[in-house]
């Protein structure tokens, strides 16, 4: 069975609305449906590298093949974790976490988005507080990062719900023009004290060495 080679398949969080696994072919096709009707207002974009810019289909295809990319490039020193999110059945977007030698750093990050129909009914608070447990309490992280454009008020509004503090700025090019991106980052404390979501976690144990952890020392 996949799950015997590939033990991420197994791996999922829950949450009292959501549940959050690495997705099945089916919950690519999902995913790619979620994606192709739209994630954001078409004048402004959340992505530092706008894949959304393009007809439905194509923007389809650019999430199941991102996805089969991060797979494909995985390594126990760096990884990108990438979730598909569900509720009542339906794959409404896509929560990351990733980290650069987390063995020795003990640091992640993430990134997500949600269908635009799915916004606004705090889906995005519950989907970061899952990946937030198992970064913390699963993983053992010290740290955790996000970023969000000076303009996308509602990420910016997640992290600060959920605990993140201020971390600086960054310049970016996006569609040619400069973007303001606000860091924001978070530490074990400051979890510890913001944590209100109840999440379990399930089907960890096979995958830590895929994450560069599960030696007597960790």
């Amino acid at each position: 069975m996949l799950i015997d080679h590939w033990p991420l398949a197994g791996l999922r969080l829950t949450t009292p609305r959501l549940e959050l696994r690495v997705p099945s072919p089916e919950d690519l096709a999902g995913l790619a449906d979620a994606a192709a009707a739209g994630i954001h207002d078409p004048a402004q974009t959340p992505f530092l590298y706008p894949w959304t810019d393009n007809e439905p289909a194509v923007v389809a295809r650019n999430a199941i093949q991102f996805l089969w990319s991060t797979w494909a490039n995985w390594s126990p020193e760096q990884w990108r974790l990438q979730f598909v999110v569900v509720a009542e059945g339906t794959v409404m977007g896509a929560q990351a976490m990733e980290a650069k030698d987390f063995r020795t750093l003990r640091e992640v990050a993430t990134g997500s988005w949600l269908g635009q129909r799915f916004q606004g009914q705090g889906y995005g608070t519950e989907m970061r507080a899952a990946v937030l447990d198992l970064a913390f309490a699963g993983l053992g992280a010290e740290f955790a990062n996000t970023e969000a454009f000076d303009h996308n008020k509602a990420s910016y509004g997640v992290s600060r719900k959920l605990g993140y503090v201020d971390n600086g700025v960054a310049r970016h090019v996006v569609r040619g023009e400069p973007t303001l991106g606000r860091k924001l980052r978070l530490d074990r404390e400051g979890w510890a004290a913001a944590r209100r979501v109840p999440v379990k976690i399930c089907g960890l144990d096979p995958c830590l060495r895929m994450f560069g952890l599960g030696g007597d020392e960790d």
